[in-house]
């Protein structure tokens, strides 16, 4: 049952997704569609706070059967995750419009024959897809390795956006089962955090960003790294970098080498303050924490109430759609505070409990 329920659960947030469907975005040209699609952007954008209201309950829900789901034993972890990757082709990015700049950018390429290095999206005004474009104005920001993944899908689109869209989703189902798959074999105790995390499915499988599948290529590499086979492994961890620049502290961990990578680990949590502070906290770029699995478990786990809080931080833009408000931000920033703290309060408790539990058995 707590199986079903965190299926459907997920399910639902899928379908919700729907609700913040671009109005100048049709999907489908089908008159059923058009009138579900009317009804959607009522809900998602006009009725703000029931919507934002629904995201939150769903939101909480999942978080509870994932902490219910992540340590049942007997479980057959890929299948699972298989019917997730299945559903997560039916969502749309309703968080974040990077998705759609991918899109595009392999589309410079594909059907333009341009250079998405050189060529930005607002160098063909006629494209029909500029309608539902954001951040137009930049050429492609990201490595070359992921540009290069991208042509595949892109090229199969045949210059289609419906095709593109499922076919890019298609690309990202993949990447997360190669990383449950490796993780499994790597470790069946951690695979579940991975394959089953809130954060992981909302922002690497329903908003797509990148993160996702420079994280799975750094957690293929960690695996031969463990095998032994360390030139294949680094040449999978460049290829990440080639991605996310922000994966560059995970090609100095070692495998059995724990307080050497408390070296990359605290890097790479400065670098995320860094991004934090100096330019806007985005609940993806911790999606990057989950390549440390193989070598601290329990670190997804000492943080979860505050990934929590990263997620929740959306409920400014479902409730009020104004990022870039003074006050709407505040919001956000004042949600992650809180519920970092309450997770630092919460690790606190836990520790002194255990204290006393060991000062009474040494009694």
């Amino acid at each position: 049952m707590i199986i079903i329920f965190f299926i459907l659960t997920f399910f639902l947030i899928c379908f919700y997704s729907f609700f913040l469907v671009d109005p100048s975005l049709t999907l489908i040209n089908h008159p059923l569609w058009e009138k579900t699609r009317i009804f959607f952007i009522n809900f998602g954008y006009y009725r703000r706070f029931e919507s934002a209201t629904t995201f939150a309950i769903l939101l909480v829900l999942l978080f509870v059967f994932y902490f219910l789901l992540k340590n049942k034993k007997n479980i057959n972890i890929f299948k699972i995750a298989l019917i997730i990757a299945l559903i997560s082709l039916f969502s749309y990015p309703f968080l974040s419009r990077d998705f759609f700049n991918y899109l595009f950018d392999a589309r410079i390429f594909t059907f333009y024959g341009k250079n998405p290095y050189l060529y930005k999206p607002s160098d063909f005004l006629s494209d029909p897809w500029l309608r539902f474009m954001h951040w137009t104005h930049r050429t492609y920001p990201y490595g070359p390795v992921f540009l290069v993944l991208t042509f595949i899908p892109s090229f199969f689109s045949f210059g289609k956006f419906i095709l593109a869209f499922l076919f890019f989703k298609i690309l990202w189902a993949i990447f997360y089962l190669l990383a449950v798959y490796f993780l499994e074999k790597f470790d069946k105790k951690i695979a579940p955090i991975f394959a089953f995390h809130p954060l992981i499915l909302i922002e690497g499988l329903i908003n797509n960003h990148n993160d996702l599948i420079s994280l799975t290529l750094a957690i293929i590499g960690f695996y031969f790294i463990f095998k032994n086979k360390k030139i294949f492994a680094y040449v999978l961890l460049i290829f990440s970098f080639g991605i996310k620049y922000i994966s560059f502290p995970l090609i100095f961990l070692k495998e059995k080498s724990k307080n050497f990578n408390f070296l990359p680990l605290i890097l790479m949590i400065f670098i995320l303050c860094y991004l934090s502070f100096f330019s806007e906290i985005q609940p993806w770029y911790f999606l990057i924490l989950f390549a440390f699995l193989p070598f601290f478990p329990k670190i997804i786990n000492n943080l979860n109430i505050f990934l929590l809080g990263l997620l929740l931080s959306y409920y400014p833009y479902l409730r009020f759609d104004f990022w870039n408000q003074k006050e709407s931000l505040v919001l956000k920033h004042k949600i992650i505070i809180v519920f970092f703290f309450l997770n630092l309060i919460f690790h606190f408790l836990k520790s002194a409990v255990f204290s006393k539990k060991v000062i009474f058995l040494k009694k």
